[in-house]
């Protein structure tokens, strides 16, 4: 019979072991990073937005728990029944002390596969240059005809038309139609670039459908198709998918868009934007004009007015200013010479009155000359019995010499001397 030791092991809670396992789990490197492939069931989407459901084979079943976070950037719709593999990590929900899968992103069964071949295909034509950015070449920003390569009762065509009809209803549209799913879509798809290549005038080639699994969107890996697509002479845009959906035909594009909308949103200018712009470019053109009249118009005035200095007519014109001119300083200087000569003249005049006889005798000499009419001015020059005129003041008196004699009486003497 066992004995009872006398140091016993210390009991466990049933939280307390729980919450060993849990981290001892969540603390393996293997269970941290894990793929599991099964088949949905059990699939419970409340409220919240968290999603539940249990991955099962034909021997066990795991449960699993997708986060609200997680759960919106999903690329598909899971459904019950669907075979799909999930990644992420083993935990426990201690509540209930049942392990289970904490998924962080999810795939279709053989996804795996296909990827690791994306992957191959991608490293070979990369290497090979055929996605150098080197090869992208511009769109053409006001397409007059955009080709098409997708499905002709697809949701992706309509999508694009009806964006096209809102945004530059002024483009033709041109559909070469194609399957976009399956073993006989690359080569159509082939085909359809091909063509739209021949088509005289095309400025723009759209390849697009809507999203998928890889699966689905596998025949844009193709290598036929990223090869056309590369050797395209009208530049490609494609939009296949949703956003988070990636395919080598992309790589090989000239532009990749996120979904067949966008792609026909890259190809075309939005058309009321255009309106703005000729408008705004209306106003600034009139704006231009105008300051271009006002510059020239000045311009012009300043030409014509030294045009008019240059001109005969403006010539005479100042000539005739300056002949005003000139002939008003010659008038005022005959003016001021007439007055001089006038002042001159009657200084003169009044110096000649003084020096004349005839005003002498007004103070009471007399003027004697001889029958010849020279004036006698010595005694000398007479003789007795010679006939003299005298003059005075009121008149002239004949007078015969009596005698003559060459002395003068003396001043002061008495009146019978004198």
């Amino acid at each position: 019979m066992l004995q009872p030791t006398l140091f016993p092991p210390p009991s466990l809670s049933v939280s307390e072991i729980t919450h060993y396992l849990r981290e001892l789990l969540e603390s393996d490197e293997i269970l941290r990073d894990v793929w599991v492939q099964g088949e949905i069931s059990n699939l419970s989407k409340p409220v919240s937005g968290h999603i539940y459901f249990t991955l099962k084979d034909p021997y066990s079943a795991l449960k699993c728990v997708i986060w609200k976070t997680t759960a919106v950037r999903l690329p598909l719709t899971l459904q019950s029944g669907m075979e799909i593999e999930a990644h992420g990590g083993i935990g426990i929900y201690e509540r209930d002390g049942q392990y289970q899968l904490y998924v962080d992103a999810v795939r279709l069964t053989g996804e795996g596969t296909l990827y690791q071949e994306f992957l191959r295909l991608k490293a070979r034509l990369e290497a090979e240059g055929l996605f150098d950015s080197e090869r992208k070449r511009p769109l053409t920003e006001l397409p007059a005809k955009l080709g098409v390569v997708t499905s002709a009762t697809g949701a992706a065509l309509q999508d694009i038309l009806k964006t096209l009809r809102r945004r530059y209803p002024l483009a033709e549209v041109i559909l070469a139609p194609c399957a976009v799913q399956g073993d006989e879509a690359p080569p159509q798809i082939v085909r359809s670039l091909a063509a739209l290549n021949a088509e005289p005038g095309i400025d723009l080639i759209l390849v697009a459908r809507g999203g998928g699994s890889m699966e689905d969107l596998w025949a844009f890996n193709d290598e036929r198709v990223v090869r056309a697509i590369a050797a395209s002479h009208v530049p490609v845009i494609t939009g296949i998918g949703h956003e988070t959906d990636f395919t080598l035909s992309d790589f090989a594009a000239d532009v990749r868009a996120p979904t067949p909308t966008a792609a026909a949103e890259i190809a075309t200018p939005n058309a009321s934007e255009l309106l703005e712009g000729i408008r705004s470019l209306s106003e600034r053109l009139g704006f231009v004009l105008l300051q271009t009249a006002v510059v020239l118009r000045r311009k012009l005035n300043d030409r014509s007015s030294r045009l008019e200095m240059l001109s005969p007519a403006w010539r005479l014109r100042s000539d005739r200013q300056k002949l005003d001119e000139l002939t008003s300083r010659l008038d005022q200087a005959v003016e001021h010479r007439l007055q001089m000569m006038q002042s001159d003249m009657r200084s003169a005049s009044r110096h000649l009155a003084s020096l004349n006889p005839y005003a002498v005798i007004q103070r009471g000499y007399a003027i004697v000359t001889d029958q010849t009419g020279a004036i006698v001015r010595s005694v000398n020059q007479v003789q007795v019995d010679d006939v003299l005129d005298i003059r005075v003041a009121d008149g002239m008196i004949l007078s015969r010499v009596l005698s003559h004699t060459d002395e003068l009486p003396s001043e002061g003497g008495s009146d019978e001397q004198k």
